[in-house]
């Protein structure tokens, strides 16, 4: 199945340890909350959901990173996550991680790629 491509927002909108872009993705045939952030000069996406319970991570709308800017913290009992990966690091998420999102970066913007959108 070839994969789909979806503008998310421009390369220079995600800035390295600032804030995240939030936006909806369709999966299993419903919307759900999604985001992405750069760290070390690259992008990773995840689902807006924390690993251990169904919270969106985010403390304010698109801040994701902790105050040292190294890792994704969550909102509502701080664990966090690593932003390269989504592995729970520390914090009540029992080994659970982010579900991660395929996004790619080319020509000044950043895409979302599925392989079916309306899953």
């Amino acid at each position: 199945m070839v994969a789909t491509e979806r503008l998310i927002c421009s390369s220079e909108a995600v800035i390295d340890g600032g804030t995240g872009l939030r936006f909806a993705v369709r999966i299993e045939g419903r919307e759900v909350p999604g985001f992405v952030v750069r760290f070390r000069k690259r992008v990773y996406a995840y689902r807006n959901e924390c690993g251990h319970v169904p919270a969106e991570l985010d403390w304010q709308p698109g801040e994701f990173f902790d105050f040292s800017k190294l890792y994704l913290i969550c909102s509502i009992h701080g664990a966090l996550y690593a932003p390269d990966t989504g592995e729970c690091l520390g914090g009540r998420c029992q080994g659970a991680g982010l579900k991660p999102l395929q996004v790619t970066e080319r020509d000044g913007a950043i895409y979302l790629l599925q392989d079916n959108p309306d899953g």
